[in-house]
């Protein structure tokens, strides 16, 4: 909102809706080119799951004359490197700039209420479409993977939207504790969730308990899409996606009252 002085007293006047639309895009451009002026944080967050499906999704597959299994292992890591930027990507450097007060200079500036939290959706989102395509270019490339344009691009939509979940998971998180303290929390969450929602290891392998307990964890939700995408599973989506929407309403709604509590 601007403030114009008329006759001792200030008035709010609102802004136009073009004016408006330009604020929440210049947010999320500032903060896109913070993090990509940020390489000691972006790559980790990039190179990580790259690494570990060259390691268990390329070079252990090899040989092994099964499509099916290759394909498993692509929506496993797409899985697993889409839950980290909006992990650590938005919980780490949420719960940093709280500590540095970061956040309450945002909240005194005159832009629009949300920039700033969409600004790192929008970031976040574009991390997880960089992973996904750094994964379908190793799948293709070093596996031998056929896929399909059609393919490929649902997958790279599926972990653009996935994203979003992990966004307002690691916002909570980052709204739970400061500072340096948050990677080390996070991680407790990123790669426990990983081994439980049968990324790593498939469910039909896991002990009966962890099985029926996997539907509670999105990345397991988020698996299933990945599948899906690739033409490992048929049947509706919507389940899945309807899991995600909710998960996401209920942290995002959650992790905005703990903000506005306690700052």
């Amino acid at each position: 909102m601007n403030m114009a002085i008329r006759a001792g007293f200030t008035e709010a006047i609102p802004m136009s809706r073009r004016r408006l639309f330009g604020a929440y895009l210049e947010e999320a451009r500032s903060e896109c080119l913070r993090y990509l002026r940020a390489p000691g944080f972006m790559l980790p967050i990039l190179l990580f799951p790259a690494v570990f499906y060259l390691m268990f999704g390329v070079l252990m597959v090899h040989g092994h004359d099964s499509a099916g299994l290759a394909r498993f292992m692509l929506s496993s890591y797409v899985a697993f490197g889409v839950m980290a930027p909006g992990l650590f990507g938005f919980g780490v450097s949420l719960a940093i700039e709280r500590d540095g007060g970061l956040l309450t200079l945002k909240r005194a500036m005159p832009e629009p209420p949300g920039a700033y939290l969409l600004g790192k959706m929008l970031m976040a989102m574009l991390a997880a479409g960089l992973v996904v395509l750094l994964l379908l270019v190793l799948a293709i490339t070093m596996a031998g993977l056929s896929i399909t344009l059609a393919q490929g691009l649902e997958l790279l939509i599926t972990g653009m939207l996935g994203v979003l979940p992990f966004c307002a998971l690691g916002m909570w998180v980052g709204t739970l504790i400061k500072g340096q303290g948050a990677p080390g929390l996070l991680n407790l969450v990123y790669l426990p969730m990983a081994f439980l929602s049968g990324l790593w290891v498939p469910l039909p392998a896991l002990p009966e308990v962890l099985r029926q307990t996997a539907p509670l964890w999105p990345a397991y939700h988020l698996h299933q899409l990945t599948q899906a995408a690739l033409g490992l599973r048929s049947g509706s989506i919507f389940v899945h996606a309807g899991e995600l929407l909710v998960f996401t309403v209920v942290f995002l709604l959650w992790a905005m009252w703990r903000l506005r509590r306690h700052g």
